[in-house]
């Protein structure tokens, strides 16, 4: 038998795997089941057990391997270290909210005054607070409005202003925006009609008037936000739609409020509305920095209109999503907005850092120039120079797996950990992570 093995258990040893009551009542799991529910400790019990059967684990460490494999919540979800460059990354979540969004959260968890005046004890507005604040950020909109995510707030437009009726949309702007869903099938799911005007790359204003009739809805502008269409193009803006006595909606995508200049093409819901659109749509957990969610903001009878349709009634967001947003848009800097903006030397530093560290307790590491991308659907071809610590390549999914887990990218033979998504305060526990994955 190899002496590096744990024995098999064999029949005296499974004699001595201790019965799931008696490990349930160990003080250390009966204070995680507390916590975490008894459920949850049970499978974890039930899953030591089954090692120590297997000869993978003494049969007296059957407690002390159930406690090792607890999650740190009850819920499913674990916490990843972003290493990936990719700030806004659709697969982990997209933005990390801020301290005062989390601290907001955690209160929004309790009972709440979110439809409740207290000084009069009547049913208030819902969420007013954070539709003031949206309003203040953007006061070109006189009304604002919050829905579960971009495309619910793209398909309560359609459906509160176009159902039975057509959209214009220019062909060039008829996309797909992640995982299988598209604009057109999106759109026409709400008894709305498209009206295709252009080509897929030249679209005229002339294009779009000769298209407006009894029978149209709104004109719709999509920002073709995950990709770039060059050489022989054209679009119509904004503020060349304006005039044709119906309403514009712009569908901006990565929710930016105000312009960004690190971002100049990207468009913003400020810009859009002082162009002339009447509605402008967005996502909450993109640029914004905020959590899932929505957005509509624009004319007050427009507004009003989505607000009051049936359908608002079943994509609304709750309390807790409303607490976060607000306090993402009065709140301090955002997780995304310093990412966005970390200054290249200091991210060269703490590379060059950890990298040395490590190679101080012998991992192959190295401190790299890298390139980050705001992800997210968001400025496509925005290349955000960055710097990383490049590991052998197979350290990739032991990170993964790993406690935290760490999420990096696999170039040329190496795992590249990106530091532009990575805030600074976690550099310690990304060290450890490296430390374990070389073990």
């Amino acid at each position: 038998m190899d002496r590096g093995a744990a024995p098999d258990a064999g029949e005296d040893g499974r004699r001595r795997i201790a019965r799931t009551d008696a490990l349930l009542a160990d003080p250390r799991l009966a204070q995680a089941s507390e916590r975490l529910g008894r459920g949850v400790v049970k499978a974890a019990i039930v899953a030591a057990q089954q090692r120590a059967r297997n000869g993978e684990i003494p049969p007296d460490a059957v407690a002390d391997a159930a406690l090792a494999s607890l999650p740190a919540t009850a819920s499913g979800l674990r916490p990843v270290i972003n290493a990936t460059g990719v700030l806004l990354h659709t697969n982990l979540g997209r933005a990390s909210l801020s301290d005062a969004a989390r601290d907001a959260v955690a209160v929004a968890a309790g009972a709440t005054d979110v439809e409740l005046d207290l000084e009069t004890g009547r049913r208030a507005k819902r969420g007013r607070s954070v539709l003031a604040a949206l309003r203040e950020r953007v006061p070109q909109a006189e009304a604002a409005h919050v829905v579960n995510n971009g495309a619910a707030a793209l398909v309560l437009a359609a459906t509160a202003l176009a159902s039975g009726k057509e959209i214009i949309i220019s062909r060039g702007e008829m996309v797909e925006i992640g995982d299988g869903f598209r604009i057109p099938e999106l759109l026409a799911a709400t008894g709305a009609r498209l009206r295709e005007v252009g080509t897929t790359n030249r679209t005229t204003p002339d294009d779009y008037a000769a298209a407006v009739g009894d029978e149209t809805g709104f004109v719709l502008k999509v920002h073709p936000s995950n990709f770039r269409m060059t050489g022989f193009t054209r679009g119509a803006d904004v503020a060349e739609l304006t005039g044709l006595g119906v309403p514009v909606v712009a569908d901006i995508g990565s929710g930016l409020l105000a312009p960004e200049p690190l971002l100049p093409d990207e468009p913003d819901a400020a810009s859009m509305l002082k162009a002339g659109a009447h509605l402008v749509t967005a996502s909450g957990d993109k640029l914004l920095g905020g959590p899932q969610c929505g957005l509509v903001l624009g004319r007050d009878d427009l507004v009003r209109r989505l607000a009051r349709h049936p359908l608002a009634r079943a994509l609304r967001v709750g309390k807790m999503t409303l607490a976060a947003l607000e306090a993402t848009v009065r709140g301090p800097r955002t997780p995304t907005d310093a990412a966005l903006h970390a200054d290249e030397a200091t991210l060269r530093e703490r590379a060059g850092r950890l990298a040395a560290r490590l190679r101080d307790e012998g991992v192959d590491a190295l401190a790299v120039e890298s390139e980050a991308a705001v992800g997210g659907g968001g400025a496509p071809g925005v290349v955000l120079p960055s710097a990383a610590v490049a590991v052998p390549e197979q350290y990739a999914a032991r990170l993964r797996q790993g406690v935290p887990a760490v999420m990096g990218r696999v170039e040329d033979g190496r795992c590249l950990l990106d530091l532009r998504s990575v805030p600074s305060d976690q550099d310690d526990d990304l060290a450890e992570a490296v430390r374990a994955a070389a073990r």
